[in-house]
């Protein structure tokens, strides 16, 4: 599988490529990314560690991230609340999220389905999704 390409313009979001479940997600968040304002990076890949040097891999499996272009890093239920202000359908939850107390919930259930998510990709068999729902292909992507 081919990854896109980071550059500059676009925030990066890494995220576990050898989980079924985050493939999934992945894959359809780039049908939802219109704009390319998002590039996925598996954090298997070796320019994962020059991307996030400060972030150890450990935290790297424990949850998504996403580093924006300004230099933050959002994880977690951040990441995808951030990443969801920039993709029209899913401004929606973002602003749910956005509310006071919210991201706190989001985290707790966030940190579950992240320790589970083996599990959880048997359960709802996201193997076989991953494969009913094609790669959307980018122009970015080599």
């Amino acid at each position: 599988m081919t990854e896109a390409t980071p550059t500059q313009a676009t925030h990066i979001v890494l995220f576990d490529g050898d989980c079924p479940l985050c493939t999934f997600q992945k894959q359809m968040l780039t049908w939802l990314d219109w704009f390319n304002f998002v590039s996925f990076v598996p954090i298997a890949e070796a320019q994962t560690k020059g991307l996030a040097p400060t972030i150890s891999r450990e935290n790297l499996l424990e949850a998504i991230h996403c580093l924006a272009v300004d230099g933050t890093i959002h994880r977690g239920a951040r990441c995808i609340r951030f990443v969801g202000f920039r993709m029209p359908l899913l401004v929606p939850l973002s602003l749910v999220l956005s509310i006071p107390g919210v991201i706190w919930i989001a985290e707790i259930f966030y940190q579950w389905i992240s320790r589970n998510r083996h599990l959880l990709s048997r359960l709802f068999g996201c193997k076989g999704a991953c494969s009913i729902l094609p790669e959307r292909r980018r122009d970015d992507q080599v």
